[in-house]
């Protein structure tokens, strides 16, 4: 048995498992270290790569964003639509010649006259009596003129002999000559009341439909001026309308008085049939404003066989009038209103060039372009305020529907609506 120098102890020695516990420690301190070094690389990569972007979105901010648009050849067809007035092809008031108490009105409301169809009769014994004085005042007349004739030839045959002298022969004629004046007053005033006599019956000036009676049996009604009603004031006694073709009149704005032209038509639509539209076309036009609405009256002119329309009815005008594909348009939203006048901004080489430009006619959301631009220039469609000649632009794509029209709105901008006359079936199943 041996014993160890050291005074007989025997040194302690490390267990297994310590040594696998202390590997293991270390391990996990160098992966711990490891983590914590790659998560500062990767912070650092990171603020990094958001520096770069944050300056680069910074740099893109900096260049204004623009969609572009390029000049639209104006429209081949303009329309407006505009309040318009009815009125019958004629229309005539009918007042009495002679004055006289109704004796029997025969056309109402409404009915179909042709020109001559007698309206009423009125009675006039004054007038009767006159006319028949008229006509014996003329028998005497014309009896004394006969004898007159007979007398002034019998001088004329004794005038180259001793019985009658030269003097008493021209008398003769004389009397004969003013007995023949007298007779022609008589005719004339035996004419006037038979026209007076004719004026008894209230006719109808040509054909058409009776649009109103004022008067009834037993009204009085006096010469030129009218039917003296309970009220006692004058009207006429009946209306009478030419309804197979209408006028129709419309106010036309002076900002749209260049659509006026021989060349315009219009389509009418009326409360009272929904939906049904009636062509009209051009008539007159008055070539003068009126000073307290500044409109010109224009006249067209539509056909009414039918009898559908009314007149002093209220109507509303789509016109239609022929454009001017020539001359470019571009949207309002493309004009620039500055100091330096109205410009647009083309677009260059990335760069925005103001140019000026001069406009014509205002369409609503579009104008005319006269001259400035051509069409195969790039404009931009809504520049901002504070856009300056030469300043760098980025392009984004246009939003289909917002910045630019649909198809459908294309089609429908481009080809004006069909013109057709409604028929009775139409307005009828209204």
């Amino acid at each position: 048995m041996s014993h160890s120098t050291d005074g007989g102890r025997v040194p302690p020695t490390d267990h297994p498992s310590q040594k696998r516990s202390g590997a293991r420690g270390r391990i996990i301190l160098l992966v711990v270290v490891v983590l914590a070094i790659a998560l500062a690389a990767w912070g650092i990569v990171q603020r990094g790569a958001h520096y770069h972007s944050l300056a680069g979105v910074t740099e893109e901010a900096a260049i204004p964003p623009v969609t572009l648009i390029k000049p639209q050849p104006g429209p081949a067809t303009r329309q407006v639509d505009l309040p318009a007035n009815l009125a019958a092809w004629y229309e005539a008031p009918i007042y009495a010649q002679v004055s006289g108490y109704v004796k029997m009105w025969y056309k109402d409301y409404g009915a179909h006259v042709k020109r001559g169809d007698v309206l009423a009769e009125i009675s006039t014994p004054s007038i009767d009596a006159q006319f028949e004085a008229a006509k014996a005042h003329y028998n005497v007349i014309l009896a004394r003129y006969n004898l007159a004739v007979i007398t002034t030839q019998r001088w004329t045959a004794l005038k180259g002999t001793q019985a009658v002298s030269r003097q008493e022969v021209d008398v003769q004629a004389a009397n004969a000559a003013a007995q023949k004046a007298e007779l022609e007053a008589a005719r004339h005033d035996v004419d006037r009341f038979q026209a007076l006599e004719d004026f008894k019956k209230i006719v109808a000036p040509f054909d058409g439909i009776v649009t109103s009676r004022l008067v009834n049996v037993g009204d009085y009604v006096n010469a030129g001026g009218g039917n003296l009603n309970s009220r006692g004031t004058a009207s006429e006694l009946f209306s009478v309308a030419d309804v197979h073709r209408m006028r129709v009149f419309v106010s036309v704005p002076q900002d749209f008085a260049s659509v006026i032209s021989p060349k315009i038509e219009a389509e009418l639509t009326v409360p009272q049939y929904p939906g049904s539209r009636f062509r009209a076309t051009f008539l007159a036009t008055a070539n003068a404003f009126n000073a307290s609405t500044r409109t010109v009256t224009t006249e067209l002119t539509l056909d009414n066989s039918n009898n559908l329309l009314w007149p002093n009815s209220y109507a509303t005008a789509h016109i239609s009038a022929p454009g001017n594909p020539d001359i470019l348009i571009l949207p309002e939203g493309a004009i620039i209103f500055r100091a330096e006048g109205t410009q647009v901004a083309k677009v260059i080489n990335n760069h925005a060039h103001l140019v000026n430009v001069k406009v014509g006619i205002n369409f609503g959301t579009t104008v005319q372009i006269l001259s400035g631009i051509t069409k195969d220039d790039r404009v931009v469609a809504n520049p901002t305020a504070d856009l300056l000649d030469g300043d760098e632009v980025r392009i984004v794509p246009t939003t289909p529907g917002y910045n630019t029209p649909s198809k459908a709105q294309q089609d429908a901008g481009q080809q004006p609506a069909h013109l057709h006359d409604a028929t009775p079936e139409e307005a009828g199943s209204h």
